[in-house]
C-alpha cells in the first residue's frame, strides 16, 4: 500500500460516510427515519436492494469461488426473476396497501401478536449474526493479506457504519448505497479490464475463454438432480426461488429497501430493475474470478494465497514437504506453459485435455497443502485458515494492480461491507422498535421512537462488531451468510404463504408449525454437518417452508376445505419423494 492508495482509500470512504449523513439530515420522525419519508425512486430502491445483498462477501469470495470451482456458482441465483415476479405481483402490493414498516407486522393482523414475535425473533437472530459476518469476512482477509490489526478493522468498519446509520437511518442508507454501488460497479470494471490487459498480447478474450474451458471454469449449467452437485440448475431454481422469496419478501434489512418507495409502481420497478441486473452482474463477478484464473495459468500463482497460512506452515516441521509442493507446482506451471502456447496456436484437444489433466494435478497440490497448513497450524494451536477461496482475488489486487487502483478496490470492498450492514443495522433496529419494543410498551411519540430507533441501531451495531470479533471462517463465506439464512428462511418463508393463501390456517397452528418446522431444519443442518443425510444447505429453504405448510395444515385438519385436502396430499407426496432422494443419495 502506497501513500496513493491510502488517500484513495480514505477519501473514498470518509466521502461516502459524509455524504449519507449530510443529506439525511433532519430525520425527526419515524416516517423519515424508519421508511426515508417515502421518497425513493426506482432506480434508489433497486441499487440500494442490490447493495444490501451485494456484501464485501460477495466481491471477495464470488471471484475465488470462480477461480476454483468455476462458472457454476451462478445457477444459485436462477430463482431470482422468478421470486421478484411473484413478490412484486403478491407481497409488495399487499405491504403497501397495509402501510406497514416492518413485513412482520402483517402476521399480526393474519394471525396473532405471538406469531409477530416469533418471526420477528427468527429474523433478529439470523440477520444479526449475519450482519456480524458481513464485517468480519473484509476484516480478517485485509487483516490477513494486510498485516492490519484485525480487532481494530472490525471497530473501523463497525463505527463507520453506525455513523451515518443511527444518524440518518434508512433514508441514510438508501442515499449511501446508491453511491456505493457507484463506486464497486467502477472498480470492478476496471479491474476485470485491467486483468485482461494483463494476459498476454496474443491472449485475446476469447482464447482465455478457451484456455478456462479446457480446464472446466466454462461449465455454467448442470441439469442432473445430483444432491451431491450443491449448485445445479434445479437447487437454483426451486431452493434458489424459494430462498429468495424469502429474503426479498420477507426479510426485513430488504423489505425496508422497498417500502421507502414513493409508490407502489417505484416499489416494483426497482426490484424488477433488481432481478434483471442481478444475475449478469454475479455472472460478471465470476467471469473476473475465472479470467484471474487465467491470469494464474501465465504468472506463478502461491501454492495458497492466505499469506498467513504459508506462514505458519513454513515456520513448522512441515516446511520441507510444503517446499516440496511449492517445487512441484513451478515444474507443472512451466509445462503447462508449453503445453498452453501450442493450445493458442492449434486450439486442438489434445493440448485441452493435457492443460486440464495438469490444472487437476496442481489442484491435489493445493489440498495437500491445506493438510499440512491444518497439521501445522494444530501442532502450534493456532487457527489458520487453510481454505483460501477468499483470499483469491485480494492477492490479485495487492500484487498486480497499479498504485491508485489498489486503494479503490480495496475501497470497492469496504463500501460493500459498509453498505450491507447499515441495511441489516436499520432493518434490526427497525424490526426491535416497531415489532417488540412499540408493541410491548405504552404509547410513545414521534420523537421518542426516533430516539429509540437510533439506540437499538447503535446497539444492533456493538452485537454486530462483537459477533465479529469473535466469528470463525467457514469454507467458504458467501456460503456461510448463505448457510444462516437458509436454516432460518424457509420456515420464515411457509408462515407467509400460510398468510396469504391458507386463509382457513388458524395463529396457535401456525405459531406451533413454525416451532416445529425451525428445530426439524436445524436438525436436518446438523445431521448434514455429520455427514448422516446428504442435504446441500440450498435445499433447506424448500423442505422448511413445506414443512411449516403442512404441518400447520395438519395441525388444523378439520378446518381444511375439501379442495385443500388434494393440495396438502401433494404436498406430502412432494416432501416424501425429496425424502427419498435425500436417502437414496446418502452414503451408506
Amino acid at each position: 500500500m502506497q501513500m496513493l492508495d491510502w488517500i484513495v482509500l480514505i477519501s473514498t470512504l470518509l466521502l461516502i460516510v459524509i455524504y449519507g449523513t449530510y443529506q439525511s439530515r433532519g430525520s425527526k420522525n419515524v416516517q423519515d427515519y424508519l421508511k426515508g419519508g417515502n421518497t425513493s425512486k426506482w432506480w434508489t430502491i433497486g441499487l440500494s436492494v442490490m447493495a444490501t445483498q451485494a456484501s464485501a462477501i460477495t466481491f471477495l469470495s464470488t471471484p475465488g469461488q470462480a477461480f476454483n470451482d468455476g462458472m457454476g456458482f451462478v445457477q444459485f441465483y436462477f430463482g431470482l426473476p422468478i421470486a421478484m415476479v411473484v413478490i412484486c405481483m403478491v407481497f409488495i402490493p399487499l405491504y403497501h396497501r397495509l402501510k406497514v414498516y416492518t413485513a412482520y407486522e402483517f402476521l399480526e393482523n393474519r394471525f396473532d401478536l405471538k406469531t409477530r414475535t416469533l418471526t420477528a425473533i427468527l429474523f433478529l437472530i439470523q440477520r444479526g449474526l449475519a450482519a456480524g459476518i458481513t464485517i468480519f469476512a473484509p476484516a480478517i482477509i485485509l487483516s490477513a493479506v494486510l498485516g492490519w490489526n484485525l480487532l481494530l478493522l472490525n471497530i473501523i468498519i463497525g463505527v463507520l457504519v453506525i455513523i451515518y446509520t443511527v444518524s440518518g437511518g434508512t433514508k441514510a442508507v438508501n442515499v449511501t448505497q446508491k453511491h456505493q454501488m457507484i463506486v464497486i460497479f467502477t472498480g470492478m470494471i476496471i479491474a476485470f479490464f485491467l486483468i485482461i490487459n494483463k494476459l498476454p498480447d496474443n491472449v485475446t478474450f476469447s482464447k482465455a475463454l478457451d484456455i478456462a474451458g479446457a480446464s472446466g471454469k466454462m461449465e455454467v449449467l448442470d441439469f442432473s438432480f445430483d444432491l451431491n452437485n450443491r449448485y445445479t440448475v434445479w437447487s437454483g431454481i426451486i431452493g434458489g426461488t424459494f430462498l429468495m422469496l424469502s429474503y426479498f419478501g420477507t426479510d426485513q434489512s430488504q423489505v425496508q429497501r422497498y417500502l421507502s418507495g414513493k409508490s407502489l409502481k417505484e416499489m416494483q420497478i426497482g426490484m424488477i430493475f433488481n432481478g434483471l441486473l442481478k444475475v449478469p452482474m454475479q455472472f460478471f463477478i465470476l467471469c473476473i474470478g475465472v479470467m484471474v484464473f487465467v491470469f494464474y495459468q501465465f504468472n506463478q500463482a502461491p501454492v495458497n494465497f492466505n499469506p498467513t497460512a504459508t506462514d505458519v506452515v513454513l515456520d513448522s516441521k512441515y516446511a520441507q514437504d510444503y517446499k516440496d509442493i511449492q517445487d512441484q507446482q513451478q515444474r507443472n506451471f512451466d509445462k503447462k506453459k508449453e503445453i498452453i502456447a501450442n493450445f493458442i496456436t492449434n486450439s486442438n484437444p489434445e493440448a485441452a485435455q493435457s492443460i486440464a489433466t495438469l490444472n487437476t494435478d496442481n489442484d491435489k497440490l493445493r489440498a495437500d497443502a491445506r493438510q499440512l497448513i491444518d497439521r501445522a497450524g494444530e501442532s502450534k494451536n493456532l487457527k489458520v485458515e487453510s481454505n483460501d477461496k477468499d483470499y483469491v482475488f485480494i492477492h490479485f489486487i495487492l500484487h498486480n494492480l497499479p498504485r491508485g487502483l489498489i486503494g479503490l478496490l480495496l475501497a470497492v470492498i469496504l463500501s460493500a461491507a459498509m453498505s450491507s450492514t447499515s441495511s441489516e443495522l436499520n432493518a434490526l433496529a427497525s424490526t426491535t422498535v416497531m415489532d417488540l419494543y412499540k408493541r410491548n410498551t405504552s404509547e410513545k411519540s414521534d420523537t421518542d421512537m426516533v430516539k429509540a430507533s437510533r439506540w437499538f441501531t447503535l446497539a444492533w451495531g456493538v452485537v454486530a462488531i462483537g459477533v465479529a470479533c469473535v466469528a470463525n471462517l467457514a469454507e467458504n463465506l458467501i456460503q456461510l451468510v448463505n448457510i444462516i439464512g437458509s436454516i432460518f428462511y424457509g420456515n420464515v418463508l411457509g408462515i407467509f404463504l400460510l398468510a396469504f393463501f391458507f386463509k382457513f390456517v388458524k395463529a396457535n397452528a401456525v405459531f406451533t408449525s413454525a416451532l416445529i418446522t425451525q428445530v426439524l431444519v436445524i436438525t436436518l443442518f446438523l445431521l448434514n454437518q455429520y455427514e448422516l443425510i446428504n442435504l446441500p444447505f440450498l435445499w433447506l429453504n424448500f423442505v422448511g417452508c413445506f414443512l411449516a405448510i403442512i404441518i400447520a395444515m395438519l395441525i388444523d385438519f378439520d378446518k381444511i376445505p375439501p379442495k385443500y385436502k388434494t393440495v396438502l396430499v401433494g404436498l406430502i407426496a412432494i416432501l416424501l419423494y425429496f425424502a427419498y432422494l435425500i436417502l437414496n443419495n446418502t452414503p451408506s
